[in-house]
């Protein structure tokens, strides 16, 4: 499809964007289109030349670092000569004095309310809503629908009442643990009522209150028989739903039909990682959904078992309090939206020179100028911020650029400078390794670090191709740099005064279908000092907030102020295999295991536009997977290409091996084109080749560059 472009300004600007833009997303703001594309234009012109400049310098230090690495073959890495070589390019930036971040009028989503957050790609409308409505979500669901239930009626569609009571038991057994009743246990208990400000549990003729009288704090309907008792533990909310003629309070004495979590405290509305967005289409449908989210309209109709249903966001939640007061909770999740980082340019809009628009500049007008709806509704930020999360920046030079793009994003529209609030995607090498300054570049507007074990994987690869081969992918998680990487993120952010004030995160459980295991491993992202983390669906969500009622994470993070300081000679340790012996068969499984991984989800991105979806692996696990799981499988066979741990003809008959497999996990998908039929032909399976043989000259290690060009040509087809 071509592209057809209309002047403003100094601009060609997509027909389908422009309209989208004079149209929809300025109307009913005071901005009008002539203020909008003037400030743009100016905007753009000024920073598209300092934006190749970054991406320049991060070529000349990739440059300097391989050399580094070639003239040193051989020898053991001296860790002084090696950092002292890093700060000589400017690489590694000296630390300065501490200091606190500053940013202001950030909802308590963030600052008060420690909990899990949703990622969910903005591409899908249904998708968008149901994880902003996340915040809210049945815990009787959640457990019986998943593994951590066990019964004879698992995967069937028929009601077990066995099972149902499993459900019911595991969420009285938690109650007894973080908010028990003074003298009983809440198991068996005949009923529920509200008298003289005291939530009152009635069990065998007697009457009993809770511990803690402060863990009540409302209901709804009359007090004698409530329709809902609303609890409060660790700043999160359950809502104890009494409706003795549903279904499933059939066996429940005291009609309790359903205990619903505040789940998703927040939600990335994610518009890079996990979407397929090359072109002026691709961008204006997410748009368009990010807009709905802004507006409070957006709405999906969808058939479910031949019904026609209707998604929509949900309401606040009323309830009323033990002094007599109605009140409101939020009803959905708190939204922020990630823009894409520094690399890219997309050809929505066409500069003077004709270049494409850098994209994330792109990003940061329209993403804004859709929150100006939100600025004047309050139903998202109640504070009156927009929330951005950035990826992808190289140090605190790159996070210095966001902070002058915001600033001329907000001068054009007309903005208290700092409204825009931005999250910093710790995932690149320069980046931890610079962290502290990092953040001092956008002190006024940070609002969240979070690391991302696989994009930085991914980078600590490509900057150190030339150290030597890699250790096995399974391994990297036990290696040194990680547990700094990890640590490191924590103890800085709270040395900046993250606690209270900012959200500390940690990355994706990427195994949905595997919550028994999420509830035993993911308690750690608490332990390690995170206020927030990852999760991949609604059902994720509400089973990980139980982990935030277990933890008092601010009194965590105060224990974890005090103790040593991750190192920087740590973090920067190269994890390359010390006189690797693998045999052949190791080698050609952790390759396997890898190109599986690449041609399932590169056959989906090519082909049908999916950027984000449940890949089942080589064993047949559905794993959640987006760009930065490719970086990582991509990177680590370049390297060992290039190391002559395997060759190329080795790889090329692994991927056409692993591409059968992945057909076959997809003979139920009506739209799937097998790649086997035809290797030569198969643009997925060039391109998931192209991303291993190319992969040491992709910037930065990044496959964005290689799946555009290769979607692009799969959509002109």
């Amino acid at each position: 499809m071509k592209t057809k472009y209309e002047n403003v300004n100094n601009l060609k600007v997509s027909s389908d964007l422009l309209t989208f833009v004079n149209k929809e997303l300025l109307n009913d703001t005071n901005v009008s289109p002539e203020k909008f594309w003037s400030g743009f234009d100016k905007t753009v012109h000024e920073l598209a030349p300092k934006n190749q400049e970054l991406l320049k310098v991060r070529e000349d230090l990739q440059k300097k670092i391989d050399d580094w690495h070639i003239k040193n073959k051989g020898n053991k890495i001296n860790s002084n000569e090696y950092k002292n070589f890093l700060k000589e390019i400017g690489y590694l930036k000296n630390e300065g004095s501490d200091f606190k971040i500053e940013t202001n009028n950030v909802d308590d989503e963030i600052t008060k309310i420690a909990g899990p957050q949703l990622v969910v790609p903005i591409m899908n409308a249904r998708y968008a809503l149901n994880a902003a409505n996340a915040r809210w979500v049945s815990l009787y669901d959640s457990l019986y629908g998943t593994d951590i239930i066990e019964s004879e009626e698992g995967g069937s569609e028929r009601y077990d009442p066995n099972r149902g009571q499993e459900v019911i038991k595991y969420v009285r057994e938690f109650f007894d643990k973080f908010i028990p009743i003074d003298g009983t246990s809440w198991k068996n208990i005949a009923g529920l009522k509200i008298f003289e400000k005291n939530l009152i549990i009635l069990k065998d003729d007697y009457e009993y209150k809770l511990k803690d009288k402060e863990k009540f704090i409302g209901h709804r309907g009359d007090a004698n028989k409530p329709e809902a008792v609303i609890l409060k533990n660790n700043n999160l909310h359950f809502e104890i739903i009494i409706n003795p003629r549903a279904f499933s309070a059939a066996h429940d004495i005291a009609g309790i039909s359903d205990v619903i979590a505040e789940s998703a405290i927040s939600t990335i509305c994610d518009n890079e990682d996990s979407v397929a967005a090359v072109d002026a289409e691709d961008k204006v449908a997410y748009y368009i959904n990010w807009l709905g989210l802004m507006k409070g309209n957006l709405k999906v109709q969808f058939e479910k078992k031949g019904k026609i249903l209707e998604r929509k966001l949900n309401p606040d939640r009323s309830y009323i309090s033990k002094e007599g007061q109605g009140l409101k909770l939020h009803g959905r999740s708190l939204l922020l939206i990630r823009n894409v980082g520094h690399l890219m340019t997309n050809s929505s809009i066409l500069l003077k020179d004709n270049s494409e628009i850098p994209e994330g500049i792109m990003d940061a007008f329209i993403t804004t100028a859709a929150g100006l709806h939100d600025l004047k509704r309050k139903k998202n930020s109640k504070k009156g911020s927009i929330y951005i999360v950035k990826p992808k920046m190289h140090g605190p030079d790159e996070t210095a650029f966001t902070d002058l793009i915001f600033t001329k994003v907000e001068e054009t529209l007309d903005l208290p400078k700092y409204t825009c609030k931005i999250g910093i995607m710790d995932e690149e090498r320069r980046t931890s390794a610079n962290l502290k300054e990092c953040i001092r570049t956008l002190k006024n507007r940070v609002f969240f670090i979070n690391t991302g074990f696989l994009d930085r994987t991914g980078d600590e690869m490509h900057t150190s191709m030339e150290a030597g081969p890699m250790i096995k992918k399974g391994d990297m998680k036990s290696s040194k740099w990680i547990s700094a990487y990890e640590n490191n993120n924590v103890d800085i952010g709270l040395t900046c005064g993250f606690s209270g004030k900012a959200q500390i995160g940690k990355g994706m459980w990427a195994a949905p279908d595997m919550m028994k295991q999420m509830m035993k491993e993911k308690i750690g992202h608490l332990k390690s000092g995170a206020n927030c983390a990852w999760v991949p669906s609604p059902t994720a969500a509400s089973l990980h907030s139980l982990h935030y009622h277990q933890i008092d994470i601010f009194s965590e993070q105060k224990k974890i102020l005090n103790r040593e300081k991750a190192k920087l000679d740590d973090l920067l340790t190269i994890p390359v295999a010390d006189r690797p012996n693998w045999s052949v068969e190791d080698i050609n499984s952790e390759i396997a295991n890898s190109a599986q991984t690449i041609l399932g989800y590169v056959v989906r991105w090519i082909d049908q536009g999916v950027g984000c979806s449940k890949v089942p692996d080589i064993n047949n696990i559905g794993l959640m997977e987006d760009r930065a799981t490719l970086r990582i499988s991509s990177q680590h066979i370049a390297n060992w290409i290039h190391h002559g741990i395997t060759t190329k003809i080795q790889v090329t008959e692994i991927m056409k091996k692993m591409a059968t497999v992945v057909d076959k996990q997809n003979v139920e998908d009506k739209n799937y084109v097998k790649m086997s039929d035809d290797f030569d032909n198969s643009l997925a399976f060039r391109t998931a080749c192209d991303l291993i043989f190319k992969g040491k000259d992709q910037p930065s290690g990044y496959t964005e560059p290689l799946l555009h060009l290769n979607r692009i040509e799969k959509k002109l087809i």
